[in-house]
Protein backbone atom coordinates (compact mmCIF):
# COMPACT_ATOMS: atom_id res chain seq x y z
CA UNK A 1 0.00 0.00 0.00
CA UNK A 2 1.29 3.67 -0.48
CA UNK A 3 1.84 6.07 1.94
CA UNK A 4 1.28 9.13 0.56
CA UNK A 5 -2.88 7.56 -0.23
CA UNK A 6 -4.90 4.81 0.88
CA UNK A 7 -7.74 2.96 -0.07
CA UNK A 8 -10.20 1.46 1.44
CA UNK A 9 -13.71 -0.25 0.55
CA UNK A 10 -17.07 -0.54 2.14
CA UNK A 11 -19.24 -2.60 0.11
CA UNK A 12 -20.58 -0.23 -2.89
CA UNK A 13 -18.37 2.73 -1.54
CA UNK A 14 -14.80 3.07 -2.15
CA UNK A 15 -12.76 5.98 0.20
CA UNK A 16 -9.53 7.80 -1.30
CA UNK A 17 -7.48 9.47 1.20
CA UNK A 18 -4.69 11.41 1.05
CA UNK A 19 -2.68 10.15 3.63
CA UNK A 20 0.35 12.79 4.61
CA UNK A 21 -0.97 15.15 7.19
CA UNK A 22 2.06 15.22 8.55
CA UNK A 23 2.65 17.96 5.24
CA UNK A 24 -0.97 19.20 5.36
CA UNK A 25 -1.51 16.13 2.51
CA UNK A 26 0.10 18.59 0.20
CA UNK A 27 1.36 16.80 -3.14
CA UNK A 28 4.23 16.35 -5.24
CA UNK A 29 4.19 13.99 -8.49
CA UNK A 30 4.77 11.12 -6.37
CA UNK A 31 1.34 11.75 -5.09
CA UNK A 32 -0.36 12.95 -8.31
CA UNK A 33 0.21 9.91 -9.93
CA UNK A 34 -0.60 7.61 -7.23
CA UNK A 35 -3.98 9.21 -7.13
CA UNK A 36 -4.47 9.33 -11.00
CA UNK A 37 -4.05 4.79 -10.78
CA UNK A 38 -6.46 4.80 -7.88
CA UNK A 39 -9.24 6.32 -9.68
CA UNK A 40 -8.55 5.07 -12.92
CA UNK A 41 -9.00 1.65 -11.08
CA UNK A 42 -12.01 2.28 -9.16
CA UNK A 43 -13.69 3.51 -12.11
CA UNK A 44 -13.17 0.45 -13.86
CA UNK A 45 -14.34 -1.72 -10.60
CA UNK A 46 -17.89 -2.76 -11.34
CA UNK A 47 -18.35 -2.92 -7.43
CA UNK A 48 -17.85 0.07 -6.58
CA UNK A 49 -21.00 2.66 -7.09
CA UNK A 50 -19.30 6.14 -4.81
CA UNK A 51 -16.18 7.32 -4.28
CA UNK A 52 -15.20 9.75 -1.72
CA UNK A 53 -11.96 11.52 -1.68
CA UNK A 54 -10.99 12.16 2.27
CA UNK A 55 -7.65 13.40 3.31
CA UNK A 56 -5.96 12.21 6.87
CA UNK A 57 -5.74 14.75 9.80
CA UNK A 58 -6.36 18.27 10.34
CA UNK A 59 -6.42 19.36 6.41
CA UNK A 60 -7.92 18.58 3.18
CA UNK A 61 -4.98 19.37 0.89
CA UNK A 62 -2.70 22.63 1.02
CA UNK A 63 -1.69 22.51 -2.43
CA UNK A 64 1.90 21.15 -3.54
CA UNK A 65 4.70 19.86 -1.45
CA UNK A 66 7.20 22.34 -0.50
CA UNK A 67 9.78 19.83 -1.01
CA UNK A 68 8.31 19.52 -4.77
CA UNK A 69 8.43 23.35 -4.96
CA UNK A 70 12.13 23.60 -4.47
CA UNK A 71 12.74 21.05 -7.12
CA UNK A 72 10.15 22.91 -9.17
CA UNK A 73 13.08 25.90 -9.03
CA UNK A 74 15.04 23.89 -11.23
CA UNK A 75 12.69 22.88 -13.65
CA UNK A 76 13.26 23.75 -17.57
CA UNK A 77 9.69 25.00 -19.47
CA UNK A 78 9.09 21.26 -20.83
CA UNK A 79 9.97 19.57 -17.32
CA UNK A 80 7.03 22.12 -16.25
CA UNK A 81 4.63 21.57 -18.97
CA UNK A 82 5.20 17.45 -18.31
CA UNK A 83 4.75 18.68 -14.56
CA UNK A 84 1.34 20.04 -15.06
CA UNK A 85 -0.32 17.79 -17.23
CA UNK A 86 0.45 14.86 -14.70
CA UNK A 87 -1.84 17.13 -12.45
CA UNK A 88 -3.73 18.07 -15.31
CA UNK A 89 -4.38 14.25 -15.88
CA UNK A 90 -5.16 13.53 -12.23
CA UNK A 91 -7.94 15.96 -12.22
CA UNK A 92 -9.45 14.71 -15.12
CA UNK A 93 -9.39 11.42 -14.19
CA UNK A 94 -11.24 12.20 -10.93
CA UNK A 95 -13.83 14.60 -13.34
CA UNK A 96 -14.33 11.89 -15.70
CA UNK A 97 -14.47 8.96 -13.50
CA UNK A 98 -17.66 6.89 -14.65
CA UNK A 99 -18.72 6.98 -10.74
CA UNK A 100 -19.56 9.68 -8.97
CA UNK A 101 -16.75 11.69 -6.21
CA UNK A 102 -17.92 13.12 -3.15
CA UNK A 103 -14.98 15.14 -1.59
CA UNK A 104 -15.04 15.31 2.20
CA UNK A 105 -13.71 18.70 3.10
CA UNK A 106 -11.80 19.46 6.60
CA UNK A 107 -9.29 22.07 7.60
CA UNK A 108 -7.27 24.18 4.98
CA UNK A 109 -8.25 23.37 1.00
CA UNK A 110 -5.58 26.00 -0.86
CA UNK A 111 -4.40 25.64 -4.34
CA UNK A 112 -4.30 22.47 -6.14
CA UNK A 113 -6.67 21.32 -3.21
CA UNK A 114 -8.94 23.18 -4.12
CA UNK A 115 -9.22 21.98 -7.49
CA UNK A 116 -9.35 18.67 -6.52
CA UNK A 117 -12.63 20.40 -4.47
CA UNK A 118 -13.61 21.12 -7.69
CA UNK A 119 -12.87 18.52 -9.33
CA UNK A 120 -15.41 15.95 -7.79
CA UNK A 121 -18.73 15.65 -8.57
CA UNK A 122 -19.78 17.26 -5.17
CA UNK A 123 -18.22 18.53 -2.26
CA UNK A 124 -18.91 18.65 1.53
CA UNK A 125 -17.17 21.28 3.81
CA UNK A 126 -16.88 20.87 8.19
CA UNK A 127 -17.82 24.94 8.88
CA UNK A 128 -14.33 25.41 10.13
CA UNK A 129 -13.06 24.94 7.05
CA UNK A 130 -10.82 27.71 4.54
CA UNK A 131 -10.21 28.04 1.20
CA UNK A 132 -7.48 29.44 -1.10
CA UNK A 133 -6.69 30.40 -4.23
CA UNK A 134 -3.22 31.33 -3.28
CA UNK A 135 -0.95 31.03 -6.00
CA UNK A 136 -0.65 34.74 -7.44
CA UNK A 137 1.08 35.73 -4.47
CA UNK A 138 4.30 33.06 -5.74
CA UNK A 139 4.27 35.03 -9.01
CA UNK A 140 2.09 31.88 -10.65
CA UNK A 141 -1.55 31.35 -11.72
CA UNK A 142 -4.10 28.94 -10.87
CA UNK A 143 -3.94 27.81 -14.46
CA UNK A 144 -4.52 23.61 -13.94
CA UNK A 145 -7.29 23.72 -11.85
CA UNK A 146 -9.18 26.88 -13.16
CA UNK A 147 -11.63 24.64 -15.61
CA UNK A 148 -12.53 22.83 -12.74
CA UNK A 149 -13.19 25.64 -9.82
CA UNK A 150 -14.03 27.88 -13.28
CA UNK A 151 -17.34 25.15 -14.07
CA UNK A 152 -18.20 24.92 -10.21
CA UNK A 153 -17.86 28.91 -9.07
CA UNK A 154 -18.16 30.77 -12.11
CA UNK A 155 -16.16 33.59 -13.67
CA UNK A 156 -16.99 36.21 -11.26
CA UNK A 157 -16.32 34.34 -8.42
CA UNK A 158 -13.19 32.66 -10.21
CA UNK A 159 -11.61 36.42 -11.09
CA UNK A 160 -12.27 37.50 -7.72
CA UNK A 161 -10.64 35.08 -5.94
CA UNK A 162 -7.97 34.01 -8.12
CA UNK A 163 -6.77 38.00 -8.31
CA UNK A 164 -6.98 38.78 -4.43
CA UNK A 165 -5.55 35.54 -3.12
CA UNK A 166 -7.88 36.17 -0.17
CA UNK A 167 -9.13 33.06 2.05
CA UNK A 168 -12.80 32.67 2.39
CA UNK A 169 -14.55 30.14 4.49
CA UNK A 170 -16.83 26.90 4.49
CA UNK A 171 -20.20 29.42 4.42
CA UNK A 172 -18.80 31.37 1.61
CA UNK A 173 -17.46 28.20 -0.63
CA UNK A 174 -21.11 27.10 0.09
CA UNK A 175 -22.83 30.79 -1.48
CA UNK A 176 -20.56 30.67 -4.45
CA UNK A 177 -21.15 27.08 -5.43
CA UNK A 178 -17.93 25.51 -4.70
CA UNK A 179 -19.43 22.79 -1.93
CA UNK A 180 -22.82 21.49 -2.00
CA UNK A 181 -23.29 21.20 1.67
CA UNK A 182 -21.63 22.68 4.89
CA UNK A 183 -22.17 20.90 8.16
CA UNK A 184 -21.47 21.67 11.92
CA UNK A 185 -19.63 19.03 12.63
CA UNK A 186 -17.45 16.19 11.13
CA UNK A 187 -20.23 13.86 12.28
CA UNK A 188 -22.45 15.74 10.69
CA UNK A 189 -20.04 16.05 7.30
CA UNK A 190 -20.15 12.06 7.61
CA UNK A 191 -23.71 11.63 7.81
CA UNK A 192 -24.63 14.12 4.61
CA UNK A 193 -22.27 11.76 2.66
CA UNK A 194 -24.16 8.64 3.96
CA UNK A 195 -26.80 9.81 2.81
CA UNK A 196 -26.14 10.99 -0.67
CA UNK A 197 -24.47 7.96 -1.05
CA UNK A 198 -27.31 6.00 -0.34
CA UNK A 199 -28.97 7.81 -3.19
CA UNK A 200 -26.11 7.56 -5.47
CA UNK A 201 -26.46 3.93 -5.04
CA UNK A 202 -29.82 3.40 -5.33
CA UNK A 203 -29.97 5.10 -9.42
CA UNK A 204 -28.53 3.20 -12.31
CA UNK A 205 -25.09 3.19 -12.63
CA UNK A 206 -24.89 2.96 -15.68
CA UNK A 207 -27.12 6.46 -15.58
CA UNK A 208 -24.58 7.93 -13.81
CA UNK A 209 -21.45 7.28 -15.39
CA UNK A 210 -23.66 8.29 -18.78
CA UNK A 211 -25.22 11.33 -17.21
CA UNK A 212 -21.08 12.34 -16.16
CA UNK A 213 -19.87 11.60 -19.89
CA UNK A 214 -22.89 13.81 -20.87
CA UNK A 215 -22.14 16.76 -19.20
CA UNK A 216 -18.46 16.62 -19.80
CA UNK A 217 -19.26 16.97 -23.66
CA UNK A 218 -21.83 19.42 -23.70
CA UNK A 219 -21.41 22.09 -20.73
CA UNK A 220 -18.62 24.65 -21.19
CA UNK A 221 -15.45 23.77 -23.47
CA UNK A 222 -13.11 20.89 -25.06
CA UNK A 223 -10.93 19.48 -22.43
CA UNK A 224 -8.57 18.58 -24.37
CA UNK A 225 -8.06 22.43 -26.11
CA UNK A 226 -8.06 24.32 -21.98
CA UNK A 227 -5.50 21.51 -21.19
CA UNK A 228 -3.37 22.66 -23.72
CA UNK A 229 -3.75 26.31 -22.40
CA UNK A 230 -3.70 25.81 -19.11
CA UNK A 231 -0.87 24.03 -19.06
CA UNK A 232 1.75 25.69 -21.21
CA UNK A 233 0.47 29.05 -19.66
CA UNK A 234 1.32 27.91 -16.26
CA UNK A 235 4.80 26.49 -17.29
CA UNK A 236 6.12 30.02 -18.60
CA UNK A 237 4.89 31.27 -15.68
CA UNK A 238 7.17 29.11 -13.19
CA UNK A 239 10.07 29.24 -15.88
CA UNK A 240 9.75 33.01 -15.77
CA UNK A 241 11.66 36.01 -13.64
CA UNK A 242 8.49 36.31 -11.66
CA UNK A 243 7.66 32.80 -11.43
CA UNK A 244 11.13 32.16 -9.84
CA UNK A 245 11.04 35.15 -7.78
CA UNK A 246 8.12 34.34 -6.06
CA UNK A 247 8.62 30.21 -5.96
CA UNK A 248 12.40 31.42 -4.05
CA UNK A 249 10.91 34.49 -1.80
CA UNK A 250 8.14 31.73 -0.52
CA UNK A 251 10.74 29.14 -0.01
CA UNK A 252 12.91 31.55 1.91
CA UNK A 253 10.31 32.78 3.54
CA UNK A 254 10.72 36.52 2.65
CA UNK A 255 8.49 39.19 0.62
CA UNK A 256 8.88 38.72 -3.11
CA UNK A 257 10.55 41.58 -4.72
CA UNK A 258 7.78 43.00 -6.34
CA UNK A 259 5.46 43.71 -2.73
CA UNK A 260 4.65 46.56 -1.97
CA UNK A 261 5.34 48.00 1.34
CA UNK A 262 2.84 48.56 4.03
Amino acid sequence: MSDLIERSINRDRATVTLARPELHNAFNDAMIEEITRAFEALGRDPKIRVIVLAAAGKSFCAGADIHWMKRMVDYTFEENRSDADAMARMLRTIRECPKPVIARIQGTAFGGGVGLAAACDLAVAVETAKFCLSEVKLGIIPAVISPYVLEKIGPGHLRRYGLTAERFDAAEAYRIGLVAKVAGTVEGMDGWIDDIARMLCSNGPRALAAFKKTLAEVVGFRWDDVQAVTTRRIAELRASPEGQEGLKAFLEKRKPGWAVAD
